[in-house]
């Protein structure tokens, strides 16, 4: 019996960068478990599109997929927007829909990976404030999340690690980075947690302007690619989603 088809669910952008970054991490996917089909879909702005990779996979006589949100929190696009598109599906298809990235250890490490990328010293650590900064949500479960990752980052021996978002929540990067100047810590780093980049991660780096060191993206950090493919093992031992419900 054949492995599950891979299908990760992107929500698009017009910035070319965002397509091109979650390309470059599914290809990182790819690298890490060869003979795994793996295929991209957007909810927006980009193609192919959700709906016609599920449909094209059908007309081939696919069975089996497993739809991967690429969030990083279960907010809207997570339990509305993909699951609504999902039940529009070819009723052929077996479909179970994994659980967002994070959180998870291993997107703290790739965190630290890409501050250690640009330019913090890993000897600073402990004299180094961290905004965890984050696209934002309406969501109150999500903005716990980040807060809850945040208590857990700094308990690895950060100065002080502050949550930060773009859109819909404070506090602002610029923000929490003058909060981390006021309570004494020598140098301050943004860390970006968002997957590629986009509107809302320019507008953190804006809010990044008086750090120290900012981060890039996590984009296709290895650390990701392997929160990605636990994700998908985990969801094809689960039950698929009852379409058209």
């Amino acid at each position: 019996m054949s492995a599950p088809v891979l299908l990760v669910i992107a929500h698009g952008s017009r910035d070319p960068r965002h397509a091109a970054t979650v390309h470059a991490l599914v290809e990182r996917v790819r690298s890490l478990r060869p003979g795994l089909r793996v295929e991209t879909g957007f909810l927006d702005f980009n193609v192919p599109s959700v709906q016609g990779v599920l449909e094209s996979l059908a007309a081939e006589g696919v069975r089996d997929v497993v739809a991967l949100p690429l969030l990083l929190t279960r907010a809207f696009h997570a339990k509305a927007d993909i699951p609504a598109v999902l039940r529009d599906a070819p009723p052929r298809l077996r479909i179970r829909q994994a659980d967002v990235l994070g959180p998870s250890p291993l997107l703290l490490s790739a965190l630290e990976r890409r501050l250690y990328e640009a330019g913090l010293n890993p000897a600073d650590k402990s004299s180094t404030g961290v905004v965890l900064a984050s696209a934002g949500s309406s969501d109150p479960e999500a903005i716990a999340v980040i807060a809850d990752i945040a208590r857990e980052w700094w308990h690895t021996g950060w100065c002080a690690v502050r949550p930060a978002f773009a859109s819909a929540s404070l506090p602002r990067t610029e923000d929490a980075v003058r909060e981390l100047r006021a309570a004494g810590c020598e140098r301050v780093a943004v860390a970006p947690y968002v997957l590629a980049p986009g509107f809302l991660p320019d507008r953190i780096a804006r809010g990044a302007a008086d750090a120290d060191v900012l981060g890039d993206v996590l984009g296709p950090a290895p650390e990701v690619a392997r929160v990605l493919l636990d994700r998908y093992a985990e969801a094809a031992r689960s039950v698929p989603l009852a379409l058209g419900a």
